[in-house]
């Protein structure tokens, strides 16, 4: 019984920061981190040994905390705060009592004046699925006047715990993107949705559509409705007015997942395939050569 208070007394101390050579470090690079009179690259240098100090001290926490919500604070020093404050977070016994602190320090920084802030904010509590930072970048995709990130941006984040308003976003953004990158960034989102595949195959479809959201459809089809892709494929391989990469994603899904019966009787198809051996692009060579291997004979 003696040994194990003895065992909580040392915890205890340790938790305090005194007892350790890694626990006295730490709080010298406190001292330094939350001294405005120190230089910036000084703090700045110092918050990432101070991991260490907020473990061990829930004041040492708190101020660091308060140097992240300062607004009065440098950028780079807030930034620094940030990520230290993330490396002490998987100390999840020491950090544990001030979690909820933690999250709402990062729901007001998501809502900062700085857009750098804003996005890590937000990009750290998407990962957690915090329900606030969904809501604000759902309302963000709906209102662009309340956008706390970039489209494309939010559709990133949203992907770390999709759910069907996600879906519905995306889709609203495919229909009329506000620019290229965040129709591929719905696309890629979208790519987990079973009911999407009548967008994925209007789009692989499309020739006038970006060759890369044409890839990312493919690959999503594949995915999602595997016979639909197949059904797709034949007439995008036999297409030599399509784009290479394209009838090669199609050459490849076929060889992968086609009907072997179907395939390997399939003379028209093998004829086109055979010449795609020496013309076209190195990728669909490969493809060509690959699906011949299989279906010779």
């Amino acid at each position: 019984m003696a040994r194990k208070t003895q065992t909580a007394s040392k915890s205890k101390t340790i938790r305090k920061g005194k007892s350790t050579p890694e626990g006295a470090s730490g709080g010298r690079a406190f001292s330094i981190a939350t001294n405005k009179r120190k230089t910036v690259p000084e703090r700045v240098a110092a918050l990432t040994h101070v991991p260490l100090a907020v473990c061990d001290s829930d004041d040492h926490l708190q101020a660091v905390l308060g140097v992240l919500r300062d607004t009065n604070e440098p950028v780079a020093v807030r930034m620094a705060a940030m990520q230290s404050l993330q490396a002490a977070s998987f100390s999840v016994v020491a950090f544990e009592s001030s979690s909820g602190d933690y999250r709402a320090t990062l729901r007001k920084v998501a809502q900062d004046a700085n857009p750098e802030l804003r996005q890590r904010a937000l990009g750290m509590l998407a990962r957690q699925k915090d329900g606030f930072a969904q809501k604000k970048l759902l309302e963000g995709l709906e209102n662009p006047e309340k956008a706390l990130v970039p489209p494309e941006k939010a559709l990133q984040l949203l992907s770390y715990d999709v759910h069907a308003s996600a879906y519905e976003a995306a889709r609203a953004i495919v229909d009329h993107p506000p620019n290229p990158t965040a129709k591929r960034e719905a696309l890629r989102l979208l790519s987990a949705d079973a009911t999407a595949a009548p967008v994925f195959e209007k789009i692989l479809l499309d020739k006038d559509e970006m060759r890369e959201n044409r890839q990312i459809s493919a690959s999503a089809l594949h995915a999602i409705d595997p016979e639909k892709m197949q059904a797709l494929a034949r007439n995008i391989v036999l297409d030599s007015d399509d784009y290479d990469d394209i009838r090669a994603t199609s050459l490849t899904a076929l060889a992968q997942f086609g009907d072997n019966t179907t395939l390997a009787v399939d003379q028209a198809l093998r004829q086109s395939v055979d010449r795609m051996k020496t013309q076209g692009s190195a990728k669909l060579q490969q493809s060509a050569s690959q699906f011949l291997n299989k279906y010779s004979g």
